[in-house]
């Protein structure tokens, strides 16, 4: 008979953060970081709880950081029942073994947390295979000795998918699962390229967006339909396309999967397929959380990633969302010092980006669904514009 007082929760892993301060990054990038990786972890189901940050011109080349910081760690791990170490920046499989040998821990990297999560989120046939994809092209260079001390089959954050069959992986094996895999996405992706150009005479517009902006949410209200939202990373891997029709015009809306810093090179490549929603755009809707501090930063991640996936010219409008959380700090009237970003109130930051920017720009509230309608008719207008122009001789609303 089991014993009621004894709990059978699983119990979360309790992780480290470690981030490095660069001369080509400030502190509060550095801190801006870790606070992300924080989330990502949070988001994997473990606990963040210490960080720990070195100056360093570059990365040690053997160990990410130096002997003396790597002792205090050490020393801190196995004090403190730490479960698992993880890294800002993704290491070397060299880096990783040495690591590992000194902590005696799981050690995981933002890459492979990011693969983990996207593991964790992945529902469907397409989103799985692209997952899959991406985690054995991060695992081939990274097979020899890797936690061979660690058991892998139990599991946890890191050892989600393909992790789960160690005792089968060499190099030949995992190579022929990545040409498998690559041969069903290819496949995949030819069905896709199918589907769009059966609807391809539809003006089409893509949310896009850092990851937890609100982008689902705004879909729901745009499309009236219930994708499914949540306030955490990467709520949703799949690209979710709805028919819309304003006026008798109709036009295809497709929400498509966050952005985040540092994502890793394989799984943009893994998920070509779905960024396709993205180049096949007439119309792109940037979606920004203005209530995080942090938001220029975030538009400029986009930005940067948009250019890599997407090199036509096309119009994009900045959909500034949750101006219902936005807080800044008030300045008296009497203080002399000059105006900064954290001063600036919600009107200020609408004229600045009003004025200066090279995009339309909205502010909106998706959860208080303020503004809705006058992003409805800016979206409106201008799909009527680009389907007047392709279909000159067709009249509509």
């Amino acid at each position: 008979m089991q014993n009621k007082n004894v709990s059978t929760a699983k119990v979360a892993e309790r992780a480290i953060l470690i981030g490095v301060k660069t001369k080509d990054v400030s502190e509060n990038e550095v801190n801006e970081y870790l606070e992300e990786l924080a989330f990502l972890i949070e988001t994997a189901g473990a606990v963040p709880v210490k960080r720990f940050t070195q100056k360093l011109d570059v990365p040690h080349s053997k160990t990410f950081v130096g002997s003396g910081k790597l002792e205090e760690i050490k020393k801190y791990i196995e004090e403190n029942d730490i479960d698992l170490a993880c890294f800002d920046d993704e290491l070397t499989p060299s880096q990783l073994r040495n690591i590992e040998r000194e902590f005696e821990i799981k050690i995981l990297d933002r890459t492979n947390l990011i693969l983990d999560i996207f593991a964790l989120r992945a529902q469907t046939a397409i989103a799985k295979t692209q997952v899959e994809l991406a985690q054995y092209q991060y695992l081939l260079p990274r097979l020899t000795r890797m936690w061979t001390h660690l058991e892998r089959q139990r599991g946890g954050i890191g050892m989600r998918g393909p992790g789960e069959t160690e005792i089968e992986t060499d190099r030949r094996i995992i190579r022929d699962k990545i040409s498998r895999l690559k041969e069903q996405l290819e496949k995949i992706d030819r069905q896709k390229q199918l589907q769009r150009k059966n609807r391809e005479q539809m003006v089409r517009v893509a949310l896009v967006g850092y990851t937890n902006v609100g982008k689902s949410t705004l879909m729901n209200l745009i499309s009236k339909s219930d994708v499914f939202a949540e306030n955490k990373l990467f709520a949703t891997l799949d690209t979710t396309v709805r028919k819309v029709v304003f006026d008798n015009l109709p036009f295809l809306l497709s929400d498509t999967v966050g952005f985040i810093r540092k994502l890793p090179h394989n799984l943009v490549e893994s998920f070509k397929s779905t960024l396709d929603e993205v180049r096949e755009a007439d119309i792109l809707l940037h979606i920004v959380d203005i209530s995080h501090p942090n938001f220029e930063d975030q538009i400029n991640t986009v930005h940067t990633t948009l250019a890599e996936i997407d090199k036509t010219e096309k119009p994009i409008y900045l959909i500034f969302n949750k101006i219902d959380a936005f807080s800044y700090i008030q300045k008296d009237e009497d203080d002399l010092t000059a105006k900064t970003r954290e001063n600036y109130s919600l009107d200020d930051l609408k004229q600045t980006w009003m004025a200066q920017s090279n995009y339309h720009c909205v502010f909106i509230s998706a959860k208080q669904k303020t503004n809705i309608e006058e992003l409805k008719k800016m979206i409106f207008s201008k799909v009527k514009e680009i389907h007047q122009k392709r279909y000159p001789n067709v009249s509509n609303g």
